[in-house]
């Protein structure tokens, strides 16, 4: 593949950045993930407001117009001969002495990484299990979870559901230090219970999904009820419907719910259940 590093297109064996990038060093950076339709970065502008929020209270100086940012997502999509891909827009502190500073560099590391999609089709029409995992979800370093360098916690829950022989194809849930639900490894998550939508709130410790607030206003157009709260791993056992969200996956219903002990709680009813089914349409109709 070929990539974008601070606006140049390099083959991905020959990108090098500084060894003294604090992003290498400290992870100090953020990062957006999602996908093109149509060539057509998905809710870009979204995804460039938190990006632009974060780096604003991690004092990184970086801006980006997100009709130049479509340029080179324009770019990198013909050289590497692809219609729709999987793009991560990474921002790094950038090169300074080693050792924590006050302040950072004035310019930051821009990569763009670009990658064909891999969608797994069946998880839309028959569901994808999830694993509630025992590896806590700690608080944010600030008032809001960013989407940051710093993975150490996921790369723990990831190691956490590869040991589990049964959830195959899952994705990890985790709890907060209280035993509230906050998100999947890489996903937010929604629950339907009496025809309401639910979601943990941000103060769980959940991320500020692009694709759940888009969710909550969707589901708010189509006059499905919804709230944000407090919820635990029991309240999905007795839910009647629950699916995952993010930007390259979309929304993707759940078919089965497995604890640490293995003991699994399948859905009786139809995957997708009718209020999942109506989101997934009008997501789709949008896209």
């Amino acid at each position: 593949m070929i990539i974008s590093i601070n606006g140049r297109l390099v083959d991905e064996r020959e990108a090098v950045i500084s060894a003294y990038d604090h992003g290498f060093l400290y992870g100090l950076g953020l990062f957006e993930t999602f996908r093109t339709y149509d060539g057509r970065a998905f809710l870009l502008e979204q995804h460039l407001a938190r990006l632009h929020e974060g780096c604003a209270l991690l004092g990184i100086p970086h801006q980006a117009e997100p009709e130049d940012v479509q340029a080179e997502i324009d770019c990198l999509l013909a050289v590497n001969g692809l219609q729709d891909a999987y793009i991560r827009y990474s921002v790094s502190a950038g090169k300074q002495d080693l050792g924590l500073a006050q302040t950072l560099p004035d310019h930051p590391t821009v990569v763009i990484y670009i990658k064909p999609l891999a969608i797994v089709n069946k998880w839309y029409e028959t569901g994808r299990p999830i694993q509630l995992l025992r590896t806590i979800r700690p608080k944010p370093e600030t008032t809001v979870r960013l989407k940051s360098f710093q993975y150490m916690n996921g790369w723990l829950a990831k190691r956490e559901l590869a040991g589990y022989a049964w959830a195959h194809e899952a994705e990890g849930v985790q709890v907060n230090e209280l035993g509230e639900l906050t998100e999947g490894i890489v996903s937010n998550i929604f629950f339907v219970r009496k025809d309401r939508l639910h979601t943990p709130s941000l103060a769980a410790g959940a991320l500020p999904g692009i694709t759940r607030s888009y969710v909550l206003r969707l589901a708010a157009h189509l006059g499905i009820p919804s709230e944000e709260g407090m919820y635990t791993f029991d309240d999905l056992l007795q839910a009647e419907e629950v699916f995952l969200t993010n930007s390259i996956q979309e929304i993707v219903p759940v078919c089965t719910i497995y604890d640490p002990d293995g003991r699994r709680t399948k859905f009786p009813s139809a995957v997708p259940g009718p209020i999942t089914s109506a989101l997934m349409r009008g997501y789709g109709d949008v896209v």
